[in-house]
């Protein structure tokens, strides 16, 4: 996925930011997309059936960064895209591949 990211970046002329996040508390969102002075906070996981404490440092994230990140996504095994939590998405990995 790293790498898909990353040959996506190269095709824009404003390169985007892809960062990992790891907070003063120790919350860590595994990337984080700057496009546009927009964040898109990201955690991967591998269960098809993930649990809205699987949101829980992309929702701290999205309510830190208020309007510059109004949404984040979990992305997961699976076929079906539906809200996490108050502003994360579920999405299937192979969605954003």
């Amino acid at each position: 996925m790293l790498n898909d990211l990353l040959a996506w970046r190269e095709t824009e002329i404003h390169k985007p930011g892809i960062y990992y996040r790891r907070s003063a508390s120790g919350e860590e969102v595994d990337l984080v997309i700057e496009h546009h002075r927009r964040l898109l906070p990201i955690e991967v996981k591998t269960s098809r059936h993930p649990r809205a404490a699987d949101a829980r440092a992309v929702d701290a994230f999205c309510g830190e960064f208020g309007r510059r990140a109004p949404f984040g996504v979990v992305l997961r095994d699976g076929d079906e895209v539906f809200p996490l939590a108050r502003s994360t998405l579920a999405v299937p990995l192979r969605a954003a591949l």
